[in-house]
């Protein structure tokens, strides 16, 4: 049923919530999970010159030390988490608008599920503040499992 189960991860606690769901998943299906991190450029822009928000656009992480770092320990956690599992994980960096991404990475490999924590936002911080999840849930036709930040979860379709 699940070859490929999706989990983006920014390394909080919410994401962290959904990596376990993720993971139980994948370890009943014998599915990998790709842990796939984001650096948000929209957000990242505001606090970097215009050569380094270029050069993270290109990928080329390496030079940003802290953003690297950050992705790292974020994908390592879900790495680590599978591992106690005997799952197999496939680690993933990208950057752009967090939403668009991963549904670009969904659109580009053979993904069967996502697994996404949600800080469970509603009303006006959701208008203003805009949600991932709620993005992603509307415009992908897969199934997404939301999870969220105290680890209660509902399934969309």
């Amino acid at each position: 049923m699940y070859d490929n189960i999706l989990v983006p991860t920014d390394g909080s606690e919410t994401a962290e919530n959904a990596v376990d769901q993720a993971v139980d998943i994948a370890s009943k299906y014998g599915a990998t999970v790709h842990a796939l991190y984001v650096v948000d450029v929209d957000a990242t822009s505001y606090s970097l010159g215009t050569e380094q928000v270029d050069r993270i656009r290109q990928g080329n992480l390496e030079e940003m030390t802290d953003i690297k770092e950050d992705a790292d320990e974020a994908t390592g956690y879900v790495r680590d988490r599978a591992a106690e599992h005997g799952v197999e994980v496939e680690e993933h960096i990208t950057a752009g608008e967090p939403a668009r991404a991963i549904r670009k990475f969904v659109e580009d490999n053979d993904i069967d599920l996502v697994v996404m924590g949600s800080h469970g936002r509603s009303g006006l911080k959701r208008v203003i503040l805009g949600s991932v999840t709620e993005k992603v849930l509307r415009r992908t036709r897969l199934p997404v499992l939301v999870v969220d930040v105290h680890g209660e979860t509902d399934v969309e379709d």
